[in-house]
């Protein structure tokens, strides 16, 4: 018994050709769109690529600028189609190739669906690189004379400075390295050496931060150096001071900064799944019902359109059957084979007439 049917008359049939060849073009619009959230969202990326290590970042954005341009061609050939079927000559020149039409549209748009999911699902990856690639830029903050890492303290600035940040995880993470270059120290300086060599690996640590860590509307002057002395500032605790600079780590600002673009995207693009799931019921509905035309061989018929000729429990039983039946087929093939070998051998000892045959005397 078929699955969801609806009659459909000629004037019906029309209307829902013309609706069709209508929604597939929109549904080429759709995949211009899905096209640009993919280059928005790669732009987005590689704005910040100099803060990121290589950990697949680019697999969403590919997705989608691939899935759109796979919609864009599937969908023009989809109006095409529809825009036939309004006539029944010309449905016969698609009748072989509607029905894989359907079954790729429905592989595709499985495959919008997947995009969608891996924009909520990438945020895991994209901490992961947000991580890496942070803590390598930190280190890299006191190079500025060093070739390709010259840029890196500009970075850093621009960016504790545009989201309000502090470090990876947080200002502690200062803490850790030694960000201030040693052109700016004075080796001969006594207490430089002996910072030096307090230090691990010989390292200029210290409880500070740089100035692009500051809150600008701190009510008092930011204080940078020696964050972790209770004495050596009026009035001061590193620990509630949460006003002087961010406490928030530059890795969390970033990850809920990508969390709310890929949300967006993400939604967008369950909206066009849903889009495209549509159309492809009604495409599937306009098959149906002119192939049920041209068994009934009048134009002018009423015929019934369905999403699937037999229902999950029906279908279920006949493929059964099948795989059922093939292994009879097989059985029976194998007890053929053994009869063939048994009659073989029979014939080999007795001869064809089922007379002994003599055993050849032995030589000497």
């Amino acid at each position: 018994m078929a699955v969801l049917r609806v009659k459909f008359t000629k004037s019906k049939r029309n209307k829902l050709a013309q609706l069709l060849w209508i929604l597939n073009w929109v549904s080429v619009v759709m995949g211009l769109v899905l096209i640009s959230l993919g280059v928005l969202l790669k732009i987005e990326i590689r704005k910040h690529s100099e803060v990121m290590a290589s950990q697949g970042t680019d697999s969403v954005p590919n997705m989608l600028i691939a899935v759109g341009a796979i919609a864009c061609g599937i969908n023009f050939l989809g109006g095409k189609i529809c825009h036939d079927c309004s006539d029944n000559n010309r449905f016969t020149r698609w009748r072989l190739v509607i029905l894989p039409y359907i079954i790729c549209t429905f592989f595709f748009t499985f495959c919008i669906l997947v995009g969608a999911l891996m924009c909520y699902t990438m945020r895991g990856t994209l901490e992961d690189s947000l991580h890496l690639g942070l803590k390598q830029a930190m280190s890299f903050y006191k190079d500025t004379d060093t070739p390709g890492w010259c840029f890196m303290k500009k970075t850093m600035d621009e960016l504790q400075f545009e989201y309000r940040c502090c470090g990876n995880n947080g200002f502690r993470d200062w803490f850790e390295i030694q960000w201030i270059s040693t052109r700016y120290l004075d080796l001969n300086s006594k207490d430089v050496q002996d910072h030096l060599k307090s230090n691990v690996d010989g390292k200029y640590l210290l409880d500070g931060i740089p100035f692009s860590c500051c809150n600008l509307n701190s009510p008092r002057p930011c204080i940078q150096h020696q964050l972790a002395n209770y004495s050596a500032h009026y009035n001061y605790d590193y620990l509630t001071e949460e006003t002087n600079h961010w406490t928030t780590g530059c890795k969390q600002a970033l990850l809920d900064y990508y969390t709310q673009i890929m949300q967006s995207i993400g939604l967008s693009v369950l909206i066009i799944w849903l889009f495209e799931i549509s159309v492809l019921t009604g495409v599937r509905y306009l098959q149906t019902a002119m192939e049920n035309v041209l068994l009934q061989g009048d134009p002018e018929c009423e015929t019934e359109g369905w999403l699937l000729e037999n229902n999950f429990v029906e279908k279920a039983q006949t493929n059964f059957n099948i795989i059922n039946s093939l292994h009879k087929v097989d059985q029976i093939s194998t007890i053929s084979g053994m009869e063939d070998h048994n009659k073989d051998v029979k014939t080999a000892a007795y001869g064809p007439d089922n007379v002994p045959l003599q055993t050849l005397p032995t030589t000497s």
